[in-house]
C-alpha cells in the first residue's frame, strides 16, 4: 500500500494526458485577469486533507482558476466558496475560507480528491481521461484504513466511486445506484462495510440557480457525521 505522500508525488509528475498538461500550461500563461499577478500551479492537483479520514470527498475535477492556479482542490474559486464552509460548519474543516495552499487551513477526518486530477477543457473530462486517472483514486482509497463514508459531487463523481467500489469488490447490498443528489449506497467487502452519498456539485451554476442550496449541501454531511457516529457506537 502507497503513502498518500507517495500518491500526491506520482499525481503531481503524472504524464498520462499530454493534451491536458498543455491545456493547463497554456491557462497558467494566459490567466484571468482577476489573477494576473499570480503563479499558477498548473499541474495536475493532489489529493488534500487528513491521512487519518474516515470521510472522502470526490470531486470532478480542478477548476481552470482555481485549483489549476492553487494547486489545492477546491481552492480558490466559487465552488470552494461553497464546499468549504460547509465542511466548517460540520467540524471537518479547521476554517471557513479556502484561498491558497497557504492559507492555514487543516481538514479533521476528511480528504478532498477528485475523479480527475488535471483541468480540462470546457470542464468536461473525456473517458479516456477519467480512465487515466482512476488508478490514482484506488490508491488514495487504499491507503485511507479508517475510510467509512465517501461523499460523490455530482454524477461523474457519483459514477467513479461506484466503480471503485466494485473494482475492491465491494458488493452494493443496499441503495440506488444510480444518481441523485441525497442518494445513498451501502457497500459490503466481508466485515468492512462503507457508505456513498451523492451530492449536486457545488458548481457556480447549481449554487446560483438555487439546485444546490446551503441547507441541502448541510444535509449531506450531516448525515455523514450520523453515519460515522453510528459506526462508532455499533
Amino acid at each position: 500500500m502507497r503513502s498518500l505522500r507517495a500518491i500526491e508525488a506520482g499525481v503531481v509528475a503524472c504524464q498520462r494526458c499530454p493534451q491536458l498538461r498543455a491545456y493547463t500550461a497554456r491557462i497558467a500563461r494566459e490567466k484571468k485577469r482577476a489573477h494576473r499577478d499570480c503563479e499558477y500551479w498548473a499541474k495536475p492537483v493532489p489529493a488534500f486533507g487528513d491521512p487519518q479520514a474516515a470521510v472522502m470527498i470526490v470531486g470532478l475535477a480542478p477548476g481552470a482558476h482555481g485549483s489549476n492556479r492553487t494547486g489545492r482542490p477546491f481552492t480558490g474559486d466559487a465552488s470552494g466558496a461553497f464546499l468549504y464552509p460547509a465542511l466548517y460548519r460540520a467540524g471537518f474543516g479547521s476554517q471557513p475560507h479556502a484561498v491558497d495552499r497557504d492559507d492555514g487551513l487543516t481538514l479533521r477526518d476528511c480528504l478532498i480528491t477528485a475523479a480527475l486530477r488535471c483541468a480540462p477543457p470546457q470542464n468536461k473530462p473525456t473517458p479516456v481521461e477519467l480512465r487515466n486517472c482512476f488508478p490514482y483514486l484506488l490508491d488514495e482509497f487504499d491507503a485511507l484504513p479508517r475510510l467509512r463514508v465517501v461523499i460523490s459531487l455530482g454524477a461523474i463523481a457519483f459514477a467513479s466511486v461506484l466503480r471503485l467500489f466494485r473494482e475492491r469488490q465491494f458488493a452494493v447490498e443496499r441503495g440506488a445506484v444510480s444518481f441523485s443528489h441525497g442518494a445513498e449506497v451501502e457497500a459490503r467487502n466481508g466485515a468492512r462495510r462503507l457508505r456513498a452519498i451523492a451530492s449536486y456539485h457545488p458548481s457556480r451554476q447549481n449554487t446560483n440557480t438555487g439546485k444546490l442550496t446551503a441547507p441541502m449541501f448541510d444535509a449531506i454531511f450531516t448525515r455523514a457525521r450520523e453515519l460515522l457516529a453510528a459506526e462508532e457506537g455499533s
